[in-house]
């Protein structure tokens, strides 16, 4: 949890995984696959939240809430541009793409 800790943190909102999850009633787990994917669907055309829904399985008020409570739109803009500068090969959305995918049951590609 502590890549995820550490870019919630540079939002600069006092957010982190453990509080998280206990705001909105998830393990710090399906928060990370929830960030994951919101991370992911913000730059997907569409709706982010209905897309990250699908692809998580969690509720869209559940989603609508993580992005409230990191700050809204702008700041999951922000987090969806820390998670691709990570550096290397599909950066840091890489990285958690891959956890969470394990957690999905899918497999990285």
């Amino acid at each position: 949890m502590g890549m995820l800790d550490g870019l919630l943190g540079q939002l600069g909102e006092n957010v982190d995984v453990a509080n998280l999850a206990t705001k909105v009633g998830l393990s710090q787990d399906q928060v990370e696959t929830a960030m994951t994917a919101l991370g992911q669907a913000h730059g997907a055309p569409g709706d982010t939240v209905a897309t990250a829904a699908e692809s998580t399985g969690l509720s869209g008020d559940v989603l609508q809430q993580i992005v409230t409570h990191i700050g809204g739109e702008g700041s999951l803009g922000r987090f969806a541009d820390l998670l691709g500068s990570g550096g290397g090969e599909g950066g840091g959305l890489s990285s958690l793409a891959g956890l969470a995918s394990g957690f999905l049951g899918g497999t990285k590609s």
